[in-house]
């Protein structure tokens, strides 16, 4: 069943969520609502989606909403815009995507009681239906209210608000260190003497291939090592090169210092 939606903040997440929602018919043009304080943003998203846009923020709006998104930027009065939600006496399921800001700052922003709150963390492979969208929910709001809109840009794995960090610096940002990998095989490849053509292909195709041989196979990624791995071999050469470097040191570090970073946002550092 499609669902009204009503957007506040039109940047590029908000984008791709409502991008990857239509196509999934999970909302549908004629009853999203998009509010942004650029003029130009709101003609853009109307002339791409044919949403409704607005740059003015009307809490009346929200009586015909079945969720609200809010995704501002945590530098923007956000606080404002959710104590006049709370003021509307709707209790619209609240969805935020707005970095750093807790679960606890917004119900005091809201300042009414038994608020329906779900704290997002998007990953941006929003049109390809792959990543995980982390959620956390506060007491007063229902997994049934939300949870298709939610799957409808991605899977979704409902956690604990103290995670939220974590699945920001390894979940979210983890396209980043698939790129990072991706853009130094093909460079090997290059090096190797294959045309950047041929590099880029094949680089695609072993991580598409490998990922699907570790969902159906379900075995450990040292067991299907072992299977490339044969004595004296190409691979175990190729193994013994990746294990005497910081390959798998410089991954972890990122993720780490990603974690780090995301927590220091949220504390306005």
């Amino acid at each position: 069943m499609t669902k009204s939606l009503y957007a506040i903040g039109g940047g590029q997440m908000v984008e791709a969520i409502i991008r990857a929602s239509l196509k999934n018919q999970a909302i549908s043009a004629d009853t999203t609502q998009v509010v942004d304080i650029s003029s130009n943003r709101v003609r853009y998203l109307e002339e791409s989606y044919h949403v409704t846009a607005d740059t003015e923020f009307r809490p009346e709006a929200l009586e015909t909403a079945d969720v609200v998104l809010l995704g501002v930027r945590p530098q923007d009065d956000w606080s404002e815009i959710a104590k006049q939600i709370g003021a509307s006496g709707l209790k619209k399921p609240l969805i935020s995507i707005i970095a750093g800001v807790t679960i606890k700052q917004l119900e005091q922003a809201l300042e009414t009681p038994d608020y329906p709150l779900v704290r997002i963390i998007p990953n941006t492979l929003t049109d390809t239906g792959f990543g995980v969208t982390g959620a956390a929910l506060n007491a007063a709001a229902k997994q049934a209210d939300v949870d298709e809109f939610l799957k409808s840009f991605g899977k979704v794995d409902y956690i604990p608000e103290e995670q939220i960090d974590i699945y920001t610096g390894y979940a979210i940002a983890g396209p980043n260190y698939v790129y990072n990998f991706y853009l130094a095989l093909t460079n090997a490849g290059v090096l190797g003497g294959l045309s950047r053509k041929q590099a880029n292909q094949i680089a695609r195709e072993n991580l598409q291939g490998a990922a699907k041989m570790l969902e159906i196979t379900g075995k450990h990624p040292y067991e299907l090592l072992d299977i490339n791995n044969s004595a004296g071999g190409v691979g175990i050469t190729a193994q013994h090169e990746l294990d005497a470097s910081d390959f798998a040191a410089g991954v972890q570090n990122a993720v780490l210092a990603a974690i780090r970073r995301t927590t220091e946002l949220g504390k306005g550092e």
